[in-house]
């Protein structure tokens, strides 16, 4: 059967035009229920498996007690789509008309819906009533999009209950229309449907009470609690926002909370202006109940309101929510001693454009008020606010880290309402813990899909006649690879070797991975959703499957493997003469660690190829280093950890920062130039679309604190350029103090901007600033880095050895890809730090108390944060305590210092410090830091944190003894 639909409308060129819209209904659309035998096998592309099951099996209701098949609308799902993926909540009809408009709404809560009911165990149907010959219903005139979507979910509820009788069936099965809007629900009672709210429902069902917990607080963000007074300021309307951001009244931005105090935030400016880019936003009222990664309109103050960054340390306690009064004094302490050379653009948040809220890990503050139902959740990441749960399980889920959600937050609230997702397990478990961070940092870590399993090479595998189509035989060569050890994701080789004419020629042999993975299937789905590897303490998140990060990609000796060559051909001061690609089949000749490799090089005996070919890898790395540097490359430093496990109970039982050999630098020289060498190949070929990576040179305000702290020691940097910098560096030596060079270097990296990949059409700026490279790419690590198998992809393009596809060739595709393919970078960077931060603490826990030597990095209002060079540890020594009394404290930003009663602080004085670990918070637990030298006197606060510590290891004393 067929409709249509005609209306007329004008064109850009003025004309007017006749659209006619068809729309086909038809009538052997299934109703997904096992029992019916009234419905037609459902055609191809119908409805969904498997389908709702014969007798529903669901929970027992004290509304219904029948079975039933649930029916909820489209503010249901999007609002409590946590109930509906509970594994008790099964047999629920999905409309076509919910899922249209969960898709326009939210595609987080679309690609969840989804999975659940592609979810077998979980019988969810969707039904296809837009198709459906007595379920579909036109829109009225003078009805509303929304009313009518309304009252086609009405119309299906009432078809199904319809369908369902002509079952011949003793108990007949009833679907339950489930809908929060009070509107809705009585036009279907009026209607005779069977219509409760998600509440109602849940609350029936007897059996299972933990499911309460899971509700979302529907009420609208904007309304005020029962009780309490006015806190915030409210929401401009978003209509009016637009408005205002397009005469520019107020900015639109990204809301960045301040991780150490709790009452700053930073808006970063969309646009392009440079002026304003980047706003402050301090005090409570001007947060304005923004949270972290918000997307908000700002509002700047005059300009003698501005305010400067603060240096104070500030933490949410957690105080009565009423005493809104100790707010306003922490707000007053931002405000004391500002240098008006330090204020910058300050403004208030006025509404929010788009929240990104996401599930929190973290852990409940219990009430303690006896059977209180409300209770605090504090999540790990200290930039989300608490937020309020109610919940009746608050004496379980002490102890243990959940999931919480937000629901909204009414303008009398101190905090956010929300409610219980998931129980992880206990805090401080070493599986909880991984997961946490794993969830907090977004890292995709479930295991591969059979849909992603089904596009490997079937076992056993072997190089086909196929395979060797454009590709070179180079199994003769003498090529080994150089690597950590304990290396099974081995994508890079190299070999050495004298050519006929005395040049040489060196190869740089990268495994071929996008020979496995081929453009748009599962496999690559996952492999560019996934981003990169992340590598934890003793944990691989691989990017693609076990088979071949540590298989068939991975070129380990003695066995055939297909690889991406990057040859040149030098002369013996490494300048060079020719340079090709190819793809090629290898067979490298040993896998060495760089342990292994530095003792060959180093080895009088030894004089065999794969010796001989290292020793001339490791001759022109040396020189190609001092060209880089020559030019401007930076050497930085930082302080790597490596931890040494226990082999039965993984813990870490001994820690020391990592140690370099000289076959790092070889290695890292020649990814360099083979990186180098191939962004210029597929720049000239592609100039509009080739993926290449930069790193923009730093504002010069990002070096005030490294130049500060270099002339604090009659030190000059100079940062007019990469080369000034460097050299400067290398200048900054101090005979009586040889660690004060690699301190510097540590600061200077902290002053560096991030690298990022970007498409070549899409940018102006190529230059790598840390590399002194006007041009540069990832080539040399595909198994574990998405962004280089796009490279391997332009460059087989590029050399006729690959055919290309629409999503190659198109930047603005490219340019979104770049965006995510960042954003995974830098969340796998967070996880490792995350990892390493907890090892560091595991490794602590039964060490008591440790006295080490460290320097001061930074200087606070009231802490220095000094570096343990022993562990590469960092950490914040405070000086102010809650309950104990605060020494007398002075803050110089020009010479950066601080002074405790009479002693003063400089950055990189050398400290002696107590490290313990501070689990008096077990969310939070952290090292913590009291200064041991130099002695401060009158400072009863170091005294008592110093006796403290003492205390705190005489057990472990005991123990020893």
């Amino acid at each position: 059967m067929l409709t249509s639909r005609t209306f007329v409308k004008r064109t850009r060129a003025g004309a007017v035009v006749k659209v006619v819209r068809e729309h086909y209904l038809r009538d052997d659309i299934a109703c997904g229920a096992a029992a019916c035998r009234l419905c037609p096998p459902a055609p191809p592309g119908t409805g969904s498996a498997p389908g709702l099951e014969a007798r529903p099996s669901g929970p027992a209701s004290s509304l219904c007690p029948g079975p039933h098949f649930l029916l909820p609308d489209t503010n249901l799902l999007l609002h409590q789509i946590d109930i509906l993926e509970d594994p008790v909540i099964k047999n629920v009809i999905v409309l076509q008309t919910v899922l249209q408009e969960v898709r326009n709404r939210s595609a987080p809560v679309y690609k969840r819906i989804r999975d659940v009911i592609q979810n077998k165990e979980k019988h969810f149907y969707s039904f296809t009533n837009e198709h459906h010959r007595e379920t579909y219903i036109e829109q009225s005139r003078g009805e509303t999009a929304n009313d009518r979507n309304d009252r086609a979910i009405r119309v299906a509820v009432k078809w199904y209950n319809e369908h369902l009788k002509k079952i011949e069936d003793e108990e007949k099965i009833q679907v339950i229309f489930l809908t929060n809007d009070r509107i809705n629900k009585e036009k279907a009672l009026e209607e005779g449907i069977t219509a409760y709210t998600c509440e109602e429902y849940i609350k029936s069902l007897t059996a299972n009470p933990e499911l309460v917990d899971r509700l979302a607080c529907v009420s609208d963000e904007g309304k005020e609690i029962e009780g309490g007074k006015i806190i915030f300021p409210e929401h401009i309307p978003l209509s009016k926002l637009q408005q205002g951001i397009k005469s520019g009244i107020y900015l639109q931005g990204t809301y960045r909370a301040n991780r150490e105090n709790y009452l700053e935030a930073t808006v970063w400016v969309h646009g392009d202006a440079e002026e304003n880019k980047e706003i402050i936003v301090q005090g409570l009222k001007h947060l304005n109940r923004a949270i972290h990664e918000d997307v908000v309109a700002v509002e700047l103050l005059a300009k003698d309101e501005w305010v400067a960054p603060s240096s104070v340390v500030l933490q949410d306690d957690g105080q009565n929510e009423e005493n809104i009064e100790n707010e306003e004094e922490k707000e007053n302490i931002l405000k004391t001693s500002i240098n008006k050379d330090m204020l910058r653009p300050t403004g208030r948040v006025v509404g929010i454009i788009k929240r990104n809220w996401r599930p929190y890990c973290g852990m409940l503050s219990k009430s303690q008020i006896k059977e209180a139902r409300r209770h605090l959740f504090t999540p790990a990441d200290r930039r989300i606010p608490r937020i309020r749960i109610e919940t009746r399980q608050a004496d379980t889920l002490e102890g243990q880290r959940i999931i919480v959600a937000i629901d909204g937050w009414p303008r009398n609230s101190r905090y956010p309402n929300g409610h219980f997702v998931k129980n992880l397990g206990s805090a401080g478990d070493k599986e909880t813990e991984t997961e946490v961070l794993l969830l907090e940092h977004d890292v995709p870590h479930q295991a591969f899909s059979q849909a992603v399993l089904s596009f490997l090479p079937k076992m056993p595998w072997s190089i086909t006649e196929e395979d060797m189509k454009h590709r070179e035989d180079l199994r003769h060569l003498t090529v080994c690879s150089v690597d950590p050890p304990g290396c099974t994701d081995i994508d890079d080789a190299l070999h050495c070797r004298e050519i006929g004419n005395g040049n040489l020629e060196v190869g740089v042999h990268i495994a071929d991975v996008s020979h496995f993975i081929r453009p748009g299937n599962a496999l690559d789905e996952e492999s560019v959703k996934r981003g990169t590897t992340v590598y934890l303490c003793e944990k691989r998140i691989d990017m693609v499957p076990e088979l071949l990060s540590s298989n068939l990609c991975s070129l380990r000796s003695n066995v055939d493997r297909l690889a991406f060559s990057c040859i040149w051909e030098m002369n013996h001061k490494a300048e060079i003469l020719k340079t090709r690609f190819t793809k090629s089949v290898i067979n490298s000749k040993a896998s060495l660690t760089y342990a292994e490799a530095q003792m060959r090089i180093d080895s009088a005996t030894m004089n065999d190829d794969i010796t001989t070919s290292l020793r001339g890898l490791n001759k022109l790395a040396k020189i190609l280093k001092k060209k880089r540097i020559d030019k401007g490359a930076l050497t930085l430093a930082s302080p790597e950890v490596r931890f040494h496990m226990d082999s039965e109970t993984h813990d870490p039982i001994d820690l020391q920062t990592k140690e370099l050999k000289e076959t790092n630098s070889m290695v890292e020289e020649f990814m360099l130039l083979a990186n180098i060498s191939v962004a210029q190949k597929i720049y000239d070929e592609f100039p509009e679309f080739a993926l290449l990576r930069k790193h923009p040179a730093p504002p010069p305000s990002n070096y005030d604190i490294l130049v500060k702290a270099a002339k604090s020691k009659n030190l000059e940097i100079k940062t007019d350029s990469a080369k000034a910098l460097a050299e400067s560096l290398d200048k900054a030596e101090s005979p009586t103090f040889p660690y004060l060079n690699t301190l510097l270097r540590i600061l200077t990296t902290r002053c560096m901007m991030q690298a990022v990949y970007f498409c070549s059409g899409m940018d102006n700026d190529f230059h790598h600033y840390g590399l002194a490279s006007p041009i540069y790419t990832h080539f040399t690590s595909p198994i574990r880095r998405y962004a280089d198998i796009i490279v391997h992809r332009l460059l087989a393009v590029a050399i006729g050895a690959d055919s290309t596809y629409p999503e190659l060739t198109d930047k603005h595709k490219l340019a979104e890809m770049c965006k995510n393919l960042n954003y995974r970078h830098k969340m796998a960077q967070y996880a490792q730090r995350a990892s390493v931060a907890f090892h560091t603490q595991l490794f602590f826990k039964t060490k008591g108390v440790v006295n080490e030597d460290a320097y001061i990095l930074f200087v606070r209002k009231n802490a220095v944060v000094v570096l343990i060079p022993k562990y590469g540890l960092e950490g914040t020594v405070f000086f102010e305590e809650k309950d104990k009394p605060t020494p007398k404290l002075e803050y110089n930003s020009e010479v950066p210092s601080l002074t405790v009663e009479d002693t003063t602080l400089h950055v990189f004085d050398k400290v002696k410090v107590n490290i313990m670990l501070d689990d008096s918070n077990i969310q939070h637990q952290k090292m913590r830091m009291v200064l041991v030298e130099p002695k401060i006197l009158g400072n009863d606060t170091c005294a008592s944190l110093s006796a403290e510590a003492s205390s705190k290891d005489e057990p472990e004393k005991k123990k020893k003894k």
